[in-house]
């Protein structure tokens, strides 16, 4: 075990670096105005440690998460750590029945943001009539709402309307973003993001929506993955650019 003297923390450096990511990836979320006051959730797996999470400090804005202050938590929900800081149940329950079942999951958020919540209390949901939503065009699942999420028996549901998908649109609520790390699900919450935001202001317009045909959809999909043939693995240099620029704002999520 390594220890990290500037945060007075002692853990592996595997969970360290996983530590730094997830705190980087929280203040990246609340400078593009993502966050939800002390409430929503993103959650990593420790990678060297089975069954381990890190989860924000409830009670804490995003602004305010750090590297060493991420409580870790197990499976279901229990922290492992001697954090004198709560974990939200709402929060973690959905995330803990994704984390259990689907072993590519290491990196899940869920987030209220204006633009994706209206698409979600849509009844066509989010339609391809932009660039960014032809990125999800028949990518997406959709789960009817039934409240907070603090049941555990609704897990299963959730885990059988997810389907072979990466996004849960949780109708009326919001959408739940699955990636095999944080970087790859940065992307895809930032590229649904933007589809919302451009769906909405085309819908404001009040004229008729011009829907992109299925053939062009399929080619634009598969052609997605030329983008980062010079960036390497999707998201990498996207979340790399965002953390160097909530650097030059504040450093302190690093400790």
């Amino acid at each position: 075990m390594a220890t990290h003297l500037r945060s007075n923390i002692e853990c592996s450096d595997a969970e360290w670096q996983a530590r730094q990511e997830l705190a980087a990836c929280y203040r990246i979320y609340d400078y593009l105005g993502w966050s939800e006051s002390i409430y929503n959730h993103i959650s990593v797996r420790v990678p060297d440690q089975e069954g381990a999470f890190l989860i924000n400090p409830f009670g804490l804005l995003y602004s305010e998460v750090t590297a060493s202050n991420l409580v870790k938590i197990d499976i279901d929900g229990n922290k492992l750590d001697d954090s004198p800081y709560p974990v939200n149940p709402a929060g973690f329950t959905q995330h803990s029945y994704f984390h259990r079942h689907l072993p590519w999951a290491h990196a899940i958020a869920h987030v209220h943001t204006t633009e994706t919540m209206a698409v979600c209390s849509l009844e066509e949901g989010l339609m391809p009539i932009n660039f960014y939503a032809c990125n999800f065009a028949n990518q997406l699942a959709y789960h009817e709402f039934e409240g907070v999420t603090v049941r555990a028996e609704e897990g299963e549901r959730l885990l059988a309307n997810l389907g072979d998908k990466r996004i849960l649109m949780l109708k009326n609520h919001g959408p739940v973003v699955l990636g095999q790390n944080v970087q790859q699900m940065f992307l895809m919450q930032w590229s649904l993001q933007r589809a919302c935001e451009i769906q909405m202001a085309t819908l404001s317009m009040g004229r008729p929506v011009v829907r992109v045909p299925d053939e062009v959809v399929a080619v634009h999909q598969r052609d997605l993955s030329l983008v980062n043939r010079e960036t390497g693995a999707a998201g990498m240099a996207d979340f790399a650019a965002w953390t160097r620029r909530i650097d030059r704002i504040d450093r302190s999520w690093r400790d």
